[in-house]
């Protein structure tokens, strides 16, 4: 038995924040039932990547809404609206991620629901809060990023800001989400009271700078300096970055300069005993070792280093990561598949539960697949 069976979870939520967070719920036992606009759905239907859909979806909408049911609503329609109240009066949670104001207008706000249904546990995910300059911004990823300063840690400094390569302030989202829901279901089990958990992209992506943020308020305020030479962390001395060598790439994490010199038979790093130079003259310390580096292979030095305890690693490509054993004992991905036959391969849950990986191979739901089902179970 998974964790959450038996809870019922209503998904009104779009995109990415808001539906990976019901992912999570689901993988962990859940059951889950989008709550879409007739016709369209969720808008994230048609967010792609890479232009590669899926019987009339994008793989990025299949990803994320895999495991779920589709209760297609109009919720200006008053029939539709007292569905969806009776389902609400039923559900154990209810995850929205629209804009501030929104739900409001709707009348299916918290301050509302929570009158029929007390024991509901409501997440509501916006992108910058419910008050302030920033309230009505789109909550969007990229944005979010640049506002928090994140876009000034990644890349070299002579690259200007440089966002993720993926949509952290999403993810982290809808990771806080579902801590703060999991944390009031536990409280419900004690009070019998539901509750609501409120998150934001920015907030998400200001607590995942929690280590840089708090050394600059308790630094004199200084700002980040990233390295101009393979820079892999605006506040880590050298040798921190990845580095070329004569056949592919090399991680290199903390790790002492001097060690380092004598282990690789790099004779400039010897000239580096204060441990203060390896932040204060990065760049020049970096500049050597990196030359050094492109002189043998990748696994020439992984010979050498690994053996000596030192922190480094293979810089893999997606294939040859998927070919490597240390890859498949992991089990990593499933099929999933619609009632049609329509089916991907995608990650799975990372968690497991008793030793047991969660699965399910049900895939994303068309538009109002399960409105009979839902209909005959909850409103009939």
């Amino acid at each position: 038995m998974k964790p959450l069976e038996g809870l019922l979870v209503l998904d009104f939520a779009q995109f990415l924040a808001g539906p990976s967070a019901a992912l999570r719920l689901a993988d962990l036992g859940a059951r889950v039932i989008k709550i879409e606009r007739p016709g369209a759905g969720d808008l994230g239907r048609q967010l792609y990547i890479s232009n590669l859909e899926l019987d009339g979806d994008s793989t990025l909408f299949h990803s994320i809404n895999r495991n779920k049911q589709s209760f297609a609503a109009d919720l200006k329609n008053p029939d539709d609206f007292a569905a969806v109240r009776k389902l609400i009066e039923r559900a154990d949670v209810l995850i929205q991620n629209f804009r501030p104001g929104v739900m409001e207008k709707i009348g299916l706000h918290y301050d509302v629901v929570k009158h029929w249904n007390p024991k509901l546990v409501y997440a509501s995910i916006t992108g910058y809060g419910k008050e302030g300059p920033w309230r009505d911004k789109p909550g969007q990823d990229l944005l979010a990023q640049s506002i928090s300063g994140l876009t000034w840690l990644t890349g070299d400094a002579t690259q200007g800001p440089v966002p993720m390569g993926l949509s952290v302030a999403d993810m982290f989202t809808a990771a806080h989400c579902v801590q703060g829901l999991l944390a009031c279901l536990v409280r419900r089990g004690v009070t019998g009271q539901g509750g609501l958990v409120e998150v934001s992209l920015i907030e998400s992506v200001l607590d995942f700078q929690f280590e840089v943020v708090t050394t600059h308020l308790n630094d004199g305020g200084k700002l980040p300096q990233r390295s101009a030479v393979n820079n892999g962390h605006a506040y880590l001395g050298a040798p921190y970055g990845i580095y070329q060598t004569s056949d592919g790439h090399l991680a290199m994490a903390m790790g002492s300069i001097l060690k380092l010199g004598e282990l690789l038979g790099c004779q400039p790093l010897l000239n580096y005993s204060d441990p203060k130079t390896w932040f204060t003259k990065r760049d020049e310390i970096k500049s050597e070792l990196a030359r050094h580096l492109k002189t043998q292979s990748t696994t020439h030095w992984l010979a050498i280093l690994e053996p000596a305890d030192v922190w480094c690693a293979d810089v893999l490509t997606w294939p040859r990561l998927m070919a490597h054993e240390g890859f498949r004992v992991l089990n990593m991905t499933q099929k999933v598949s619609r009632a049609n036959g329509a089916s991907l391969e995608t990650t799975r849950c990372p968690i497991r539960v008793d030793g047991k990986i969660l699965t399910s191979s049900l895939g994303a739901p068309k538009v109002g697949e399960h409105n009979a089902e839902v209909r005959k179970e909850f409103l009939s």
